[in-house]
């Protein structure tokens, strides 16, 4: 079977993104795998598909992959290039655009500037929204990691995070602790844990270690969930830049039931077929 698709990242988080709605497109675990292995394949941290919507009210659908084969519910880095894969396909003239998710709509938007803008919806709280066990709802929840406690604020940006605050973002052990976090027995679907330096009110520094990817260059979800952990710690404004090891992600969020809007730059960089 032959494949076209594109090569894209937004803010050094990587992708492949393929157009299922010109190509007959049906990918299974392993196929995906090797397409993200950076050394048999591809290489990405997440495979995008762009889908004819199966509702009235919107656009596109959505489908993310992780790079280990898992499908999961939202991403906001693939939100951004996916809004500039349709562009540039020539799949839509309009700059906003209605994109059916596993969990619900989102409402990406192509900036005069080239960055992409998202309404990532509101923040979600409840523990069995995200889902986390716990006997009640608290602002902060103490985790046994290694015989250890560590503290962490759990919410849902359509996908569920797990964000503390660090001294140091480069000592932090993202990868060792990263991995315990994501199949922490509290969290029944994984979880992707964030790692934040609070720098002043408006800038942070953060690491991600992604469930079912590993630490990624960035994290859009994770970035928005930092930021609106970080505003309801009483450390951060409303409006915060966020640094990755990829690049600045802009982050705002008015707090309560207001949704949380994410902007970023994306890239293009380059399109290809490959057989499977």
């Amino acid at each position: 079977m032959k494949l076209k698709f594109t090569k894209m990242h937004g803010a050094g988080n990587d992708f492949v993104v393929i157009d299922a709605i010109n190509q007959n497109i049906n990918l299974d675990p392993s196929q995906i795998r090797w397409i993200a292995d950076r050394h048999l394949g591809v290489g990405c941290d997440q495979l995008l598909l762009v889908e004819r919507p199966s509702r009235d009210d919107a656009d596109f659908r959505y489908r993310i992959f992780n790079a280990d084969g898992s499908e999961v519910e939202q991403c906001g880095n693939g939100a951004r290039c996916f809004v500039r894969f349709v562009h540039d396909k020539g799949l839509t003239q309009q700059r906003e655009i209605r994109v059916e998710t596993a969990s619900g709509l989102i409402f990406p938007k192509l900036e005069d500037d080239g960055r992409v803008t998202v309404n990532m919806g509101a923040p979600r709280f409840e523990p069995a929204d995200i889902p986390f066990i716990t006997a009640h709802r608290a602002g902060t929840y103490s985790l046994e990691i290694d015989d250890a406690l560590i503290s962490v604020s759990v919410l849902s940006m359509g996908n569920p995070h797990a964000v503390q605050v660090v001294e140091n973002i480069d000592a932090a052990p993202v990868v060792s602790m990263g991995a315990r976090i994501e199949s922490h027995p509290r969290f029944p679907k994984r979880v992707n844990a964030g790692f934040m330096q609070v720098l002043d009110r408006a800038h942070i520094r953060l690491r991600v270690f992604e469930r079912g990817a590993g630490e990624t260059l960035a994290c859009g979800t994770g970035a928005c969930a930092a930021v609106v952990a970080g505003i309801n710690l009483g450390l951060l404004d409303a409006k915060v830049e966020v640094s990755t090891r990829g690049g600045v992600l802009t982050i705002t969020w008015a707090g309560n039931d207001t949704p949380v809007w994410l902007t970023g730059p994306t890239v293009n960089v380059f399109e290809a077929e490959l057989t499977l």
